[in-house]
């Protein structure tokens, strides 16, 4: 199941008609202007912004459905990661949903106010957090507080963004937090699987390709439902701090039971194609 598939799952009020729900996909770099010419934040456009992807029944949030077309005319893909990085950055407490408050406070802090700034705002977290691209450096005015403020002379606020770039693994532990909270169902401990794996493709197998063997562990044996916070943590330090040839694995490490099985699992793999190797060679 991709993030796509999840937010098609999240239940809305009312389904509208196909002509209005048909919005098409714009390419990215259409939405992205020129740093030298950017729509200045204000109130009323935030608003307004806000209003053309508010549910009809209930003005006071953008449901399932305005936020997948929100993230189509941003240019950001549902199959991807941005589409969790955008609820982080509006604090949302519901999976495919922003209500009017958290609107209001997320795009005043990043004194955003328009699409086009906003795919901007979000490719820079992907680039910084996800991609592990090296950070942007704040120019010398834009450090000079008394000159200049930083949404005068760049597109958004980037304050954040440069909170995040002091220490981009503790940024993105703020982002991975984020989304399991994200997915738990209310008074739950645990996320299913389904979500986990999705959450997991996107977030971690930019970076850790080791975590696209743990996908396929998962699926193969089809026997793990659940995940709780424990594991979620876990899983992230045992793909960050594990070589992908398991070869500074420690069985006395104490990681969850699915993370050692999953390491018998490949030990298991990687020794019959060995042999299946040795098989070939002795034969030839």
């Amino acid at each position: 199941m991709n993030i796509s598939s999840l937010l098609c799952c999240v239940p809305n009020k009312k389904t509208r008609s196909t002509q209005e729900s048909a919005s098409p996909s714009t390419d990215v770099t259409s939405k992205i202007i020129p740093l030298s010419s950017p729509q200045y934040y204000t109130v009323a456009s935030a608003g307004a912004l806000f209003r053309t992807y508010a549910d009809p029944d209930d003005p006071s949030v953008v449901g399932p459905e305005g936020f997948t077309r929100l993230c189509s005319d941003t240019g950001i893909s549902l199959d991807g990661a941005l589409p969790l990085v955008l609820a982080w950055q509006m604090g949302a407490a519901e999976m495919a949903k922003i209500n009017l408050s958290e609107w209001e406070k997320g795009t005043a802090e990043l004194r955003i106010s328009d699409l086009k700034v906003l795919s901007i705002a979000l490719h820079d977290l992907e680039d910084l957090l996800l991609l592990g691209k090296p950070p942007m450096k704040p120019s010398l005015a834009t450090q000079n507080r008394k000159k200049a403020t930083s949404s005068s002379l760049e597109p958004y606020n980037r304050a954040r963004y440069y909170r995040y770039a002091e220490d981009p693994q503790k940024a993105f532990n703020e982002l991975y937090s984020f989304c399991f909270a994200l997915a738990k169902p209310p008074q739950a401990r645990n996320i299913d699987m389904e979500t986990a794996s999705a959450f997991w493709s996107v977030l971690i197998v930019p970076r850790y390709p080791l975590m696209s063997e743990l996908l396929q562990f998962i699926n193969d044996k089809g026997t793990y439902r659940g995940v709780n916070k424990d594991l979620w943590n876990m899983a992230l330090e045992f793909v960050r701090t594990i070589d992908p040839n398991l070869s500074n694995y420690d069985a006395d490490g104490a990681w969850p039971t699915m993370l050692d099985d999953f390491v018998a699992w490949k030990t298991g793999k990687s020794a019959g194609e060995a042999s299946a190797r040795a098989t070939v060679d002795t034969t030839d």
